[in-house]
């Protein structure tokens, strides 16, 4: 009798792994009836990971959102699961225990019936955690082990991690493949290994196509008994995305395993429904290059939920590159160099680093500490002169333990910002805040909501739901959706119709009109003569003045005299020394902390709260 075996669809993680944003509740309801029509569902991972955020960030409620679109799989018995980060919860960054306890009580209450937890250090303490409150909460607590591939990251390393989980109660393991990069035999090894410790405990593969494994590797899963295997479909499948129904579906049949068949008018409908999505708005988030392959990816081994991100960030980081190497005589570099250059800076630093897997959000830790390396040397700065205090954390132990140690520079460079190594436990570092956020909640006159899930939301994404309430979110996005919609359309010709030379000629330039500096846009018509200029307020540029020095920004971003409420910005008239942090400014999904190279007394801050920057831009002028 042939093994059964079940299937998951990622409907979450194939839009994240795309590119920026899920679909509207609206749809996400409209696909729902169809996707249960399939028959071919086992579960449907329906939210967790950054569903709830995004749906903040264009102004939709995440609560209706996950209650509407859970409830159809509900009625039809097949199983929803989430996604969430351990320590961190649902965001980037550490979720007090409180908080968290609250979260799995909400997403059962709200028809999620599975949380899949993971820790991006693979440290066990939080996902234990994890598991004593999924439990609490009524759900089925699954434990994830997030795959990677480095001499630390062995077979019996992982076997040995899925013991302990199981040990701590765990009801299901997931072999969390989240780069596509465990090679096949090993994860069939994995799934044999955690087989052995309990015979009787279901097993999930999760695994991402990018570097081109996972097919292989989801045999290999099913052949040591995996009992369900994480699937995609197009038009989001392959790419930075996961390996399809279609393919997964017949190899596992010609295998000899059990499925229930598909039904291709539902399939259809499904497919049909997604694509018309991304015609609607989804597209303009998605990168064309995320819906390839790449063996690249095999080196650094970045995972494909952070890929849709990084393809945009080098567009504005090439900018960057190429201004310093025009300065300094150099070739402009194209964007495949760029991706080639950041892929070795990767290679580099992670064992440096500690090897953290990775994930979300370390994946991102050590992407943008690598990119941060390339820009800062392709300006003949040193390695690691552009650290964010996440990144910090991460190696100081602030986050959890690492699997490996921390190269012996970084602890240096440690030692001289007077920066201290924790050693506890992580938890400890964040207590329970959640009677203050009701305090604050009932300040705002704002309810609590049904099963106080909008307490959640407020607690977990406190400037998200700011935003969303007062409806600065939506008007954000429906700014940046025109923009794009009107970019999209602008005629192809125009786009094409530039010759090398115009391509040459500057896009903007500075005009002085009586002793005002303004930034100006140019066009150029078919003969590559200016025909129009837009003036603006100019940004600060680099001071001729003997007396006055400026500390410039880094990189692009948005700009902030503070990080938080209890930090005093600087301003005209304080005396500031090197090293000193002058501002921040937030790129890449975090906070980058601006030292100043200059020592003396403050004349101007240049930029307000939330202003965009660019590199080289005068963010502060100083008097020595």
């Amino acid at each position: 009798m042939s093994k059964e075996i079940g299937l998951c669809l990622v409907y979450r993680d194939m839009w994240q792994s795309s590119g920026k944003y899920m679909p509207r509740k609206d749809q996400l309801v409209k696909v729902a009836a169809p996707i249960v029509d399939m028959g071919c569902w086992r579960r449907v991972e329906t939210n967790g990971g950054g569903f709830e955020q995004i749906n903040l960030l264009y102004g939709e409620n995440p609560n209706r959102s996950v209650r509407e679109w859970t409830q159809p799989f509900n009625d039809a018995g097949i199983q929803t699961q989430m996604l969430e980060r351990g320590l961190n919860g649902l965001r980037m960054y550490p979720v007090p225990m409180d908080v968290r306890e609250l979260m799995f009580r909400v997403k059962k209450k709200q028809g999620t019936d599975i949380s899949r937890s993971f820790d991006g250090l693979n440290d066990t303490r939080s996902i234990i955690n994890s598991i004593k409150l999924a439990k609490k909460g009524g759900m089925i607590a699954q434990a994830a082990l997030s795959i990677t591939h480095s001499p630390i990251h062995t077979v019996d390393y992982f076997v040995n991690m899925a013991g302990t989980l199981i040990d701590a109660g765990a009801d299901e393991i997931a072999v969390k493949d989240m780069a596509g990069i465990g090679r096949p035999a090993s994860i069939g090894k994995i799934v044999a290994g955690i087989k052995a410790i309990k015979k009787d405990i279901l097993v999930q593969y999760h695994g991402h196509s990018g570097p081109g494994f996972s097919v292989v590797s989801s045999l290999e899963a099913a052949r040591a008994g995996a009992d369900i295997i994480d699937v995609g479909m197009e038009p989001l499948s392959w790419g930075t995305g996961h390996a399809d129904l279609l393919t997964v579906h017949a190899m596992l049949r010609d295998a000899g395993f059990s499925l229930p068949d598909i039904n291709m008018k539902a399939y259809m409908q499904v497919r049909t429904l997604t694509q018309e999505f991304i015609d609607d708005f989804l597209g303009y988030y998605i990168d064309p290059k995320n819906r390839l392959m790449n063996s690249l990816l095999i080196g650094p081994g970045l995972p494909g939920g952070m890929m849709g991100s990084l393809m945009a960030d080098l567009e504005k980081n090439l900018v960057s590159v190429n201004k310093a190497r025009e300065k300094n005589g150099e070739p402009a570099m194209s964007q495949d160099d760029l991706l080639i250059k950041l892929f070795e800076e990767v290679e580099h630093i992670w064992p440096k680093m500690g090897y953290p897997p990775l994930v979300t959000p370390y994946s991102q830790y050590v992407k943008n500490a690598a990119l941060m390396n390339v820009m800062q040397m392709n300006k003949g700065k040193e390695r690691w002169s552009m650290l964010d205090d996440n990144t910090w954390d991460m190696m100081l132990g602030k986050s959890g333990q690492l699997p490996g140690p921390v190269a012996d520079e970084l602890k240096a460079l440690a030692k001289a910002q007077n920066r201290e190594f924790f050693e506890g436990d992580p938890h400890s570092l964040y207590p329970n805040e959640l009677e203050k956020i009701r305090g604050e909640m009932k300040e705002k006159g704002w309810e609590f909501g049904e099963d106080e899930e909008e307490l959640l939301e407020y607690a977990m994404h406190p400037k998200q739901y700011i935003d969303y309430k007062s409806g600065k979110a939506k008007k954000a996005f429906d700014e940046d959706l025109a923009q794009r919609k009107a970019a999209a359309s602008a005629p192809a010709a125009q786009a094409t119709s530039q010759t090398p030379a115009m391509a040459a000629l500057p896009q903007t330039l500075m005009v002085d009109v009586n002793g005002e500096a303004f930034r100006v846009t140019v066009s150029y018509d078919g003969d590559s003569q200016p025909t129009s200029a837009s003036e603006a307020p100019a940004m600060p540029q680099a001071s001729s003045n003997g007396h006055t020095q400026d500390i410039l920004a880094p990189l692009e971003g948005k700009f902030f005299a503070t990080k938080d409420a209890g930090e005093k910005a600087i301003k005209p008239g304080d005396f500031i020394k090197k090293g000193d942090t002058v501002g921040y400014i937030e790129a890449m999904k975090v906070i980058n902390a601006i030292s100043s190279d200059k020592e003396g007394t403050v004349v101007e801050v240049c930029f307000k709260d939330g202003q965009e920057v660019y590199d080289d831009d005068v963010l502060v002028r100083v008097k020595s």
